[in-house]
């Protein structure tokens, strides 16, 4: 049984890069914009199975817009690139960031083996 995490504090910073999540276990975590956005629970990017999860390249310097709620369990994100369909629900935000180093460095991983940058196309 999953354990329900309840957040007790969503901040996002003033200059839009990271979102503050902190939850009722004591547990905080400022959580880089772009690793949100690379991450995005949406079908866009996860597909609709494991095999169908796209790599996102070029979002280093991605802004959070927006941060909507989502009834009392989650929170929908706003990029500045205009993404805005994946829900994040709290334990999921807990997962990322608990999970952090392991999720960052798998993602940096993966565009390298495919040839890709974390810069935006010019």
């Amino acid at each position: 049984m999953t354990t329900e995490r309840w957040p007790t504090e969503l901040r996002l910073a003033k200059d839009r890069r990271s979102l503050r999540v902190a939850f009722d276990d004591g547990t905080a975590f400022d959580l880089p914009a772009e690793y949100l956005r690379v991450t995005s629970p949406s079908a866009e990017v996860q597909g609709h199975s494991a095999a169908e999860r796209k790599t996102v390249p070029g979002k280093k310097d991605v802004e959070i817009i927006g941060v909507e709620p989502v009834g009392n369990y989650a929170v929908k994100l706003v990029f500045d690139d205009m993404h805005d369909t994946g829900i994040y629900g709290w334990n999921y935000l807990h997962e990322l960031g608990a999970g952090y180093g392991e999720k960052w460095q798998a993602y940096l991983d993966e565009l390298a083996a495919k040839g890709l940058s974390r810069e935006r196309r010019r």
